[in-house]
């Protein structure tokens, strides 16, 4: 896939400016996207080194954009570890037809990773993609869609199917109603329609091409009571490990509602779990499949940064 990338020269750089609340060294950058020519923000940082260094590219959650502080943990261990980081906006909040996976999305995400490679020696056996909640989304949608850029992706309490969320949440009522009346304004209406509404939610959803990923090392991870204490049932994690998984190992529908509706692991299921990595949010289910790997953990609607960025610091194209 061709890209435009603008020349990342000195009079560019001395233009970008420091965001507040984001550490001092991560500057907020423009940059050319391939799929209408636009000029699109980001938060970018490179280390001062010559030598090849691992890219992070984080997605911004549903309601969010590229300057949401929930996500400075991921430009913090950049800047301790020698990686480089990349934050696009990729259109903004998830509330129009031009975001929540639109293909300006995709190519925007894309084109951040080439303006990246173009500003600093990346070492293209280590570009990872990493996003919660809205960004999980995101991840899962980019993974699919172009998975050959990918040393490996880390989604957590993400949504993969559009239409299902819509319902989830409008029969839910309350205060994440407010998402199904952002993905109808997204995909052009409520589900059902017309075929070209129910189309949209078709290609805008995970769901449609996660099968393309399964050469990728992908994690995917979501809190036990998301769905009660948060906004995405964790079913949505738990299937999208199935789409990637060995047959012999998906986790079945009747073990997915007792996840969902009892907010517990299944009697049969239960294993211990070492990783430290997740701290007191104790892991409490892991699957692994093929490049697949899935945690329930002792949480809620979140990630635990420590836990996703050691776990694809691990990853490497080379020796996968």
């Amino acid at each position: 896939m061709m890209v435009a990338v603008d020349c990342c020269s000195t009079d560019n750089t001395s233009k970008a400016e420091c965001v507040p609340g984001w550490p001092i060294p991560v500057k907020r950058v423009t940059y050319t996207s391939s799929a209408d020519s636009t000029v699109q923000p980001a938060l970018f940082f490179a280390p001062k080194t010559k030598s090849p260094v691992p890219l992070l590219v984080a997605l911004h959650s549903w309601s969010f954009d590229y300057t949401q502080p929930d996500d400075v943990p991921y430009a913090q261990w950049c800047i301790e570890n020698n990686w480089a980081f990349m934050h696009p906006n990729f259109r903004g909040k998830n509330n129009n037809p031009g975001t929540t996976g639109s293909n300006l999305v995709i190519a925007d995400v894309v084109s951040a990773v080439e303006y990246a490679k173009n500003c600093a020696n990346i070492d293209k056996n280590r570009i990872y993609l990493v996003g919660q909640s809205g960004g999980g989304y995101t991840a899962l949608l980019v993974a699919g869609k172009e998975p050959n850029i990918w040393a490996a992706v880390s989604a957590w309490c993400p949504i993969i199917d559009l239409k299902a969320w819509y319902y989830e949440r409008k029969n839910a009522g309350g205060e994440f109603e407010r998402y199904a009346d952002e993905i109808a304004a997204s995909c052009g209406g409520a589900p059902g329609g017309s075929p070209a509404v129910d189309a949209e939610y078709q290609k805008r959803s995970p769901i449609t091409y996660l099968a393309n990923a399964k050469a990728v090392p992908l994690d995917l991870n979501a809190g036990i009571r998301d769905g009660h204490v948060g906004s995405v049932a964790i079913n949505h994690t738990l299937r999208a490990f199935n789409i990637l998984a060995d047959e012999k190992d998906r986790i079945s529908e009747e073990d997915i509602q007792y996840f969902v509706g009892k907010t517990q692991v299944p009697p049969h299921l239960t294993r211990q779990v070492a990783d430290s990595t997740y701290g007191d949010k104790t892991a409490l289910f892991r699957r692994t499949s093929g490049n697949a790997r899935v945690t329930i953990f002792d949480g809620e609607h979140e990630i635990i940064h420590k836990a996703a960025l050691a776990w694809l610091a691990k990853q490497n194209k080379q020796n996968p």
